[in-house]
């Protein structure tokens, strides 16, 4: 099974994937609170794919990277805790991909496929 959001985490730095970085996904409830849907952390090759259900219905999503914990472990210092991505999940469309480029003082992402 592949749930409707996955996530690609790369560690700029290393050039390697980040393996064993945490993450949750939750959703915004409407009145200013969040839902948790899933946690988990990301495999060998730094990919979730298995976070949450098959679908999920539409929405405001979060994705809560744990960056402080995942370079801590490799005694590096960074600059945020963690990196938290709000986004969008419309009916209709079978799934998400929200990837991370990842280094201890910056990070990108983009809407993947």
């Amino acid at each position: 099974m592949t749930s409707h959001i996955t996530t690609h985490v790369l560690d700029a730095v290393t050039g390697v994937p980040a393996a064993g970085l945490g993450l949750r996904l939750l959703r915004h409830d409407g009145c200013g609170g969040l839902e948790e849907i899933a946690a988990g952390s990301t495999d060998d090759d730094g990919r979730q794919r298995d976070l949450g259900p098959e679908s999920l219905p539409s929405g405001t999503y979060r994705l809560v990277f744990a960056t402080g914990p995942y370079f801590a472990a490799q005694g590096v210092e960074s600059f945020y805790p963690q990196v938290t991505i709000d986004f969008l999940v419309r009916g209709g469309r079978a799934h998400y991909h929200v990837p991370i480029l990842l280094s201890p003082f910056a990070y990108s992402t983009y809407r993947g496929s």
